[in-house]
This record gives C-alpha cells, sequence and structure tokens, in this order.
C-alpha cells in the first residue's frame, strides 16, 4: 500500500508564500515523475509542475517564475515552493508520483489535497 499526504497548504495575503510539501510512503521501489496539480472550484484540474527522477522541471505557463517544485529522492518526498501568490491561486493543490510498487508495476499514485488559500 502506498499513500501520499500533502501538507502546508493554508491562508495566505495576495504577495505571500508557501511551501507545500508530499511525502510518499509504503511499499515502493523506485519513483519515477512527481509533480503537482490544482484544481479550483468549477474549473478542470490543471497541471501545476512535474520533475523527473533526474530533476528535469516542467512549469505551467502562468506559474513560471513563480513556483518552484523541487524533490528529495532519499525522502520520497515533493515540494512546490509558491512565491507571489495571487487571488486566482486559490484552489486545491494535489500532487501525483509515478511509483513503482511491485509486484503491481508502474502505478500512478495521487495526495487527497491540500486547500491553498489567497485572500486580496
Amino acid at each position: 500500500q502506498v499513500q501520499l499526504v500533502e501538507s502546508g497548504g493554508g491562508l495566505v495575503q495576495t504577495g505571500g508564500s508557501l511551501r507545500l510539501s508530499c511525502a510518499a510512503s509504503g511499499t515502493i521501489f523506485s519513483i519515477n515523475a512527481m509533480a503537482w496539480y490544482r484544481q479550483a472550484p468549477g474549473i478542470q484540474r490543471e497541471l501545476v509542475a512535474t520533475i523527473t527522477s533526474g530533476g528535469t522541471t516542467n512549469y505551467a505557463d502562468s506559474m513560471k517564475g513563480r513556483f518552484t517544485i523541487s524533490r528529495d529522492n532519499a525522502k520520497n518526498t515533493v515540494y512546490l515552493q509558491m512565491n507571489s501568490l495571487k487571488p486566482d491561486d486559490t484552489a486545491v493543490y494535489y500532487c501525483s508520483a509515478q511509483i513503482l510498487t511491485p509486484p503491481f508495476g508502474l502505478i500512478d499514485y495521487w495526495g487527497q489535497g491540500t486547500q491553498v488559500t489567497v485572500s486580496s
């Protein structure tokens, strides 16, 4: 059984910063790509950023320059540093990971989500 547990969400004012964390635990052989997504009320879930096992990152255009994704492979943890937050960044943020879990193979796992609210 594999679990992803997010933390670090909360309420922040416009221009503020938050750092989200997502730790994977359980029977894990290896973790490939990890990512952050977000979903605001009434809006389809959207990709925020991805990071490969080797550290290559990719960002949605609206997050470039403000958000930074990173990971600690030894801790099976992915982070999202969010700066210069705007009210439009208000959403539930989810992490996901492609995890190799014997004997089932490569599976996409999701966290439960953490709420980020940016007040104007």
